[in-house]
C-alpha cells in the first residue's frame, strides 16, 4: 500500500500518526509513505487527481489498486486490515465512547482550529480575518473544556492509558498551530500536560515535524 500525504497538513498526519502507533504496538503495515508536495501544487496535478478527484490528501492507495481518501476511513480501514492490536478496542460502550471522542475532537475542535490558523496567519497565504478568527476562537472553548475536564482524573491519554485514534487526531491539528505559532490552549494546564506526554511518545517523535 502507498500513503500519498504531506507532513504538515493535519489530515496525512493523523493517519501517519496512527500507523506510526500501531508499528510502536507491533502491527507493520508496510506502507509506503509519499510526499504531495501542495505548496508547489502537486496534488492538483493530473497524476495525484487520477488518485483522489477531490485533489487532497491523504489518500491510501490499497493493494487492489482502488484508493481511499478520507483521513477517517484510511484509519478505520486500516483497524479492519490489521485487526491484532487494532486501537479501538473493548466494550461496544468503550468504543462509542472512544469514536465520540474521536469526532469531537475532529468536528468541533480541529474543523474550527485549521480555520482560525488559516484566519490569523496562514501559511497559504490567505489574507487575516480578524472576524472569522474571533468566531473560530469561540466555537473552539466548549471543546476544549469537555477535553480538560475529561483529563482532570490524571488520565496519561485521551481516553485513558492507551493511545486512541482522538489522541492522533488532536495532536495532528496541535502540529499545524504550532507552525503558525498559534496557542490555542489557554489557562488548561492538563490539555498542556496531555500535549507535552503525546509529543514524548516514540510515533510523535517519529512523525511530528513541529
Amino acid at each position: 500500500m502507498k500513503l500519498f500525504m504531506v507532513p504538515l497538513a493535519p489530515n496525512p498526519t493523523k493517519v501517519m500518526l496512527y500507523i506510526a502507533e500501531r508499528e510502536e504496538l507491533g502491527t507493520q503495515m508496510n506502507i509506503e509513505q509519499i510526499v504531495v508536495n501542495t505548496v508547489k501544487g502537486r496534488h492538483k496535478e493530473p497524476e495525484h487527481l487520477a488518485r483522489n478527484p477531490f485533489g487532497t490528501v491523504p489518500t491510501l492507495e490499497l493493494d487492489n489498486g482502488s484508493y481511499l481518501v478520507e483521513s477517517l476511513a484510511i484509519i478505520e480501514y486500516l483497524e479492519d486490515k490489521f485487526p491484532n492490536g487494532a486501537l479501538l478496542e473493548g466494550t461496544p460502550e468503550q468504543r462509542g465512547i472512544a469514536r465520540d471522542v474521536e469526532r469531537i475532537v475532529d468536528i468541533r475542535l480541529a474543523g474550527p482550529m485549521g480555520a482560525y490558523g488559516h484566519a490569523v496567519n496562514s501559511p497559504l497565504g490567505y489574507p487575516r480575518d480578524d472576524t472569522k478568527a474571533a468566531q473560530m476562537e469561540a466555537a473552539m472553548q466548549a471543546p476544549l473544556d469537555y477535553l480538560e475536564n475529561s483529563l482532570a482524573d490524571d488520565r496519561p491519554l485521551l481516553l485513558g492509558e492507551r493511545v486512541s485514534i482522538a489522541d492522533c487526531t488532536l495532536q495532528a491539528s496541535l502540529q499545524f498551530m504550532r507552525y503558525i505559532e498559534v496557542d490555542i490552549f489557554g489557562d488548561r494546564p492538563n490539555l498542556r500536560a496531555w500535549d507535552e506526554r503525546y509529543r514524548a511518545r516514540p510515533a510523535a517523535r517519529a512523525v511530528l515535524k513541529w
